[in-house]
């Protein structure tokens, strides 16, 4: 028990560790679910994210890079305007 606890509490620590960046962008003219799906879909499509989620009702997406990587704001700027949308890095959730 006291092994699996220890290898349990090695795996969260190391995660944390080693966690890459995250960055929320907000989204102009997302409105509805399958325009967040669009977007989920889009980005995780890109190498550099190893997570994404996007909040409908609060309007942002929050991209989690895998580490080390990270995409330019010109690059989230072009994925979000290929999708219909617009971004917006001035608003922080």
């Amino acid at each position: 028990m006291k092994k699996l606890i220890l290898s349990t509490l090695l795996m969260i620590v190391t995660n944390i560790a080693f966690a890459g960046e995250e960055l929320i962008v907000g989204v102009k003219g997302m409105v509805c679910a399958f325009c967040a799906q669009g977007i989920e879909k889009k980005f995780m499509a890109q190498p550099e994210v190893a997570k994404v989620e996007v909040s409908l009702t609060n309007k942002y997406v929050k991209l989690n890079f895998k580490d080390g990587k990270r995409l330019t704001n010109e690059k989230i700027t072009e994925l979000l305007k290929d999708s219909g949308y617009e971004a917006n890095f001035e608003e922080k959730k």
